[in-house]
């Protein structure tokens, strides 16, 4: 079917059921979900009779720390479902204004349990150790420990009050952002086809040239009709988080952002430093792909148009493709998996109107875990799918092998996860391809590959540039205006375009506006690189020692936010600080480059 065939998108409750998730698992209705919020604010105001307390007794720490995770666990299957009945549908102000509750309720927790840490802090540590030891509070130890040494950025309880209390309002321009984005946003069309948050990755991969072009000017030129109200909102977010900083002494966000981790900022500076330095590799890239389509020069628009005629993938065959690809780590692993992708029904996958862009996993509040995307029936569909899952499974292994109390883990963690499956699944369908000499499918893996690099090792380090100088000019007491933001970005793109790619500027330097999920969350783009850095070296160990490397993979998932991330990467054999593991997955994207030529070769 070409693009001008395609028939209007599907209004969300015209899709088939088996195609959306099993939300009715975290509420069975709407209103069990309104009965739910109306409820949780009084649990909430409940938690304040246990300041002044905590001391008293390791009986009644144990007590409201119980009462506490109780409450935070009802108020994440609220979150939840909120957050899910907005994804799905955009333009939906019934559930926009779930959120936004949601949030309100989230604010009041924070503001009424701001007590806890500075009294906790106030105890005998000693004497607390002490209780930890003791069947009711040993799980609690991790977190405790970690309050411990975060000592001297916690407040006093009236600032922590105060700080909880302005999570609601300092909430306000993220809840701004999507509405826009995905509520009254419009981007024209692309060969006759409506253009929107859902469909636009594969107008912009349309084998037809002039539909990419207008797909890709069309969803440019909408962010830059508002680009002075984004820059606002995304300047007023990072006075915000530099606000933050300060507040709990920290030197900058950067810091505030990691140390609770210990994550050394060096990580990223570092990582920023090896992408400029490698750089010539996507050089490389942009001409061998324009060879490829036989173009005069390559444009934005054809950074994602087919090498070779696309292959329809059915969501059954990438659950197939998929569970085939990850048999290395176990049949129990397997069949968890499989049952998720299919009878559990953790997967939205349905294309509708109003659905918003991109693909994310969510723990699902310990009832089930939950991934959102679109299914548009390509390899890169397939690839989403396998991302996605690793977060999924990565919830599910946690979340079995730990109670509530202990941490959860990072999204430093879960950025390996979730690529380590991309990158397992691809290797297996690459020794297919090549075995069987199915060249286009070979071609068409390698182009899943490089287009999963240029978004987490290409856009992603640029976002984290673009993301380190925005925060460095505010924190220097400098401005954010829509021209600066759109420079900036467009000179960090040249960067890695060089001369393979001929640049439009000011479309090109608003892809700033277009990532509000990662620059709202901030310091937060960098971690794509990170992991799937880490996922290619854990996948490497495959290959020595297929045994030793699924236990220490698996013990890397089961083992949630109970080690630093760092330290979980670590044991699992994967130093982080070092530049190492960013160059080596460069030699990997180098490799891809290089067997796209020879292919390109044998062509001509």
């Amino acid at each position: 079917m070409t693009t001008t065939e395609r028939k209007a998108l599907p209004g969300r409750a015209d899709v088939p059921r088996e195609q959306t998730w099993d939300i009715e698992a975290l509420f069975a209705t709407p209103e069990a979900w309104d009965a739910e919020a109306d409820a949780l604010p009084a649990a909430i105001d409940a938690l304040a009779a246990h300041a002044g307390k905590l001391g008293d007794s390791p009986e009644a720490l144990a007590g409201y720390l119980r009462e506490a995770d109780e409450v935070e666990l009802r108020l994440t299957r609220l979150f939840s479902y909120a957050g899910m009945g907005s994804s799905v549908d955009g333009r939906d102000a019934v559930a926009a204004a779930r959120r936004d509750r949601a949030s309100g309720i989230g604010a009041r927790y924070g503001s009424v349990t701001a007590f806890a840490d500075p009294e906790l802090l106030a105890l005998d540590e000693g004497r607390v150790r002490e209780w930890l030891t003791r069947p009711n509070l040993k799980d609690d130890r991790i977190r405790l420990e970690r309050l411990w040494r975060d000592r001297a950025h916690v407040r006093s309880a009236e600032v922590e009050e105060l700080l909880g209390a302005v999570q609601a309002p300092f909430a306000s321009e993220r809840g701004i952002h999507p509405a826009l984005a995905n509520m009254d946003l419009r981007f024209g069309t692309a060969g006759g086809e409506p253009v929107t948050q859902g469909n636009v990755d594969r107008l912009t991969s349309d084998p037809d040239r002039e539909v990419r072009r207008e797909a890709w000017e069309n969803y440019a030129d909408a962010h830059l009709a508002v680009r002075h109200s984004q820059a606002a909102m995304y300047a007023t977010n990072v006075r915000q988080n530099v606000f933050l900083a300060r507040a709990r002494h920290y030197p900058d966000a950067i810091t505030a952002t990691l140390a609770p981790n210990r994550i050394p900022p060096e990580v990223v500076t570092t990582l920023l430093d090896t992408y400029r330095a490698h750089t010539p590799t996507w050089h490389r890239y942009w001409n061998v792909r324009r060879a490829w389509l036989k173009l005069p020069e390559l444009r934005e628009y054809d950074v994602k148009a087919a090498l070779v005629p696309p292959r329809e993938v059915s969501y059954a065959q990438a659950v197939e493709w998929i569970c085939e690809g990850m048999a290395p780590l176990g049949p129990e692993y397997i069949q968890d998996m499989r049952q998720g992708l299919t009878t559990e029904r953790w997967v939205d996958y349905a294309e509708n109107d109003g659905k918003r862009q991109g693909a994310y996993s969510n723990g699902g509040g310990r009832v089930k875990p939950y991934i959102f995307m679109t299914w548009n029936g390509t390899v890169g569909s397939y690839s989403t799918l396998a991302h996605e899952i690793g977060h999924s499974m990565h919830s599910l292994l946690s979340q079995r092998e730990h109670p509530y109390q202990l941490p959860r883990y990072t999204l430093f963690h879960a950025e390996v996860a979730s690529n380590f499956n991309q990158a397992m699944v691809r290797s297996h369908l690459l020794r297919q391809a090549r075995e069987s000499g199915d060249t286009d499918f070979e071609v068409a893996l390698i182009e899943e590959a490089l287009a999963n690099f240029h978004r987490y090792f290409f856009i992603m380090p640029t976002l984290a540039a673009f993301e380190l100088e925005a925060y460095r000019r505010i924190e220097a007491g400098g401005t954010l205006s829509a021209p600066d933001l759109i420079d900036l970005t467009a000179d960090l793109l040249k960067q890695g375009y060089g001369d393979g790619v001929t640049m439009d500027r000011e479309r090109s330097g608003i892809l700033w506006a277009q990532f509000s999920t990662h620059l709202y969350a901030n310091f937060y783009a960098y971690q794509y690189a990170t992991g799937i850095s880490a996922a290619h070296q854990l996948l490497a160990q495959f290959d020595v020692d297929p045994d030793a490397a699924r236990e220490r993979y698996l013990a890397f998932l089961k083992s949630g936010g109970s080690l630093d991330p760092i330290e979980a990467l670590k044991e699992a054999g994967v130093d982080m600080l070092s530049p190492e593991p960013v160059k080596a997955t460069f030699r990997t994207l180098a490799g891809y480059v290089d067997r796209l030529e020879e292919l390109l070769a044998d062509r001509t």
